[in-house]
């Protein structure tokens, strides 16, 4: 795997840039390739994107690498920034609610006390709640 696809690859996810992200992965770059600041494209991915995620887990990405310097995943930054669908979707694909950072939180320590309780379940669907 090139440095250079693995550029290509966190640029186009922290645009959000879904089209190129496909065609990049179908086109062989590695989800999990480390772009030239030791990230990969799901740590990097624009949070709002729930579809992006979805995309980037599909082809492989591995929702549990931390960041190098905070030992963040993408689910304390998604759970931090209040995007609880791409949290859904990131823990359907595999992450780790049970992974601290470098502070020893979890991403549900870092969820916005504004946000309240979410009325669908971590990693559920709303038919899950009865």
């Amino acid at each position: 795997m090139s440095r250079a696809g693995a550029d290509a690859l966190t640029r186009a996810a922290a645009r959000g840039d879904l089209l190129l992200v496909q065609s990049l992965l179908e086109g062989g770059t590695d989800p999990n390739g480390m772009n030239s600041f030791h990230r990969t494209a799901i740590q990097v991915m624009k949070l709002g994107n729930p579809m992006l995620a979805e995309l980037l887990l599909r082809y492989g990405a591995d929702p549990n690498v931390p960041d190098p310097t905070t030992g963040s995943c993408p689910v304390h930054d998604a759970a931090r920034e209040g995007f609880l669908d791409t949290l859904q979707v990131l823990v359907r694909g595999g992450a780790r609610l049970d992974q601290c950072d470098k502070w020893g939180r979890t991403p549900i320590d870092l969820v916005p006390r504004h946000l309240g309780k979410p009325s669908t379940p971590v990693g559920g669907s709303k038919d899950d709640q009865s």
